[in-house]
């Protein structure tokens, strides 16, 4: 089922399915019972444009902690929640705006039927998560190993058990780290369900290894019209996964806002720190509010033509720099300060 049909589903004070905006999530590292330091990180992921976050309640401490935390952070807060039934209840209790739940191990049905009371009083959606590496043991035998039809029949499974207490404000994730695989299973459940669907490449690795995968799997399944939020799961600080979600979904032409910074491979022409300047230019421009293109060009040679796309520029040269608009250079920059050059001219914009 296309993005724009999905059922709508109501978290915290956002929306999503139904056609609404692709929401980006990411999810706390931190002790959930640590107040302080969970309260910290997701503040840094709201600024860096989280508008979902995930926190971990394995002990009835962090359940407690949730009604701390909603207190002092400005979007959705869900709680992840593997075993016990009751910590679902009291996160829910304590203000969580959903629940993370695999149904099939918190318990039997007389459990299930009480998170699900739960949830049903304050109107609070239920995430189905399915992954790959939890897949009962009855499906793998059945398919012979993991697979995609595997993880949609174990999604469909768990959300039945939902539905039989007669609730259905759920979201399914279903997640692999196969690539290949988590996009067939998406492609298999979108036909079957109008649940909206969290996607994400499970366990993606490393910042490098990690962004790979995931814009591969993303594109592909949100390509298709599939998918209503995204996690980019990365072996790195949450704000990493938030900061790449972003530019896969402004890159994809399913979001606009935030400065695109775009910079040139490195020739035996440049004369200057090009890696590390990009490297500061991608960070110095998280916290301008500007819809535009920025180049990071190594050399006077092709800089200012291939620059001309872009909204501004800067173009290495020896000991110097060139500031360039839109394919026009307004002027020549010191080496040590055409950062700072840059920087002031995007604020003047």
């Amino acid at each position: 089922m296309h993005r724009k049909h999905t059922k709508e589903i109501q978290i915290g004070s956002r929306v999503i399915g139904g056609g609404h905006p692709i929401a980006i999530q990411s999810m706390t590292n931190t002790p959930t019972e640590d107040v302080e330091a969970t309260v910290s990180q997701i503040l840094a992921l709201e600024e860096a444009g989280c508008e979902i976050v995930r926190s971990t309640v394995p002990t009835r401490e962090a359940a407690a902690a949730i009604r701390e935390i909603k207190k002092r952070i400005h979007i959705p807060l869900v709680a992840d929640i593997h075993f016990d039934y009751r910590l679902a209840i009291e996160a829910l209790e304590n203000g969580a705006d959903k629940i993370r739940i695999n149904p099939g191990n918190i318990g039997g049905p007389d459990k299930i039927r009480e998170v699900v009371a739960a949830a049903r009083m304050r109107n609070a959606p239920i995430r189905v998560g399915v992954n790959s590496g939890s897949l009962e043991k009855e499906i793998v035998g059945k398919y012979g190993r993991v697979t995609a039809e595997g993880l949609v029949e174990s999604a469909l499974d768990k959300v039945r058990m939902i539905e039989d207490f007669n609730y259905d404000n759920i979201v399914i994730s279903i997640k692999s780290s196969d690539v290949m695989m988590c996009v067939r299973a998406h492609e298999l459940i979108a036909k079957e369900t109008h649940y909206p669907l969290h996607v994400g490449i499970t366990e993606a690795g490393t910042v490098f290894s990690g962004n790979i995968k995931s814009s591969i799997g993303l594109a592909l399944i949100l390509g298709q019209g599939i998918g209503d939020t995204i996690r980019v799961s990365l072996t790195s600080s949450p704000v990493d996964e938030v900061r790449s979600a972003k530019l896969i979904l402004r890159t994809l032409g399913l979001r606009r806002g935030g400065i695109e910074v775009v910079s040139c491979p490195t020739c035996g022409r440049t004369r200057i720190d090009l890696i590390s300047l990009a490297r500061q230019v991608e960070d110095m421009v998280q916290d301008i509010p500007l819809d535009i293109k920025v180049a990071v060009m190594g050399c006077v040679v092709n800089g200012p033509g291939e620059a001309k796309e872009a909204d501004l520029g800067i173009c290495g040269g020896i000991h110097e720099g060139l500031l360039i608009r839109h394919g026009e250079i307004i002027r020549k920059v010191p080496e040590e300060q055409l950062l700072a050059a840059l920087r002031e001219e995007l604020l003047s914009l």
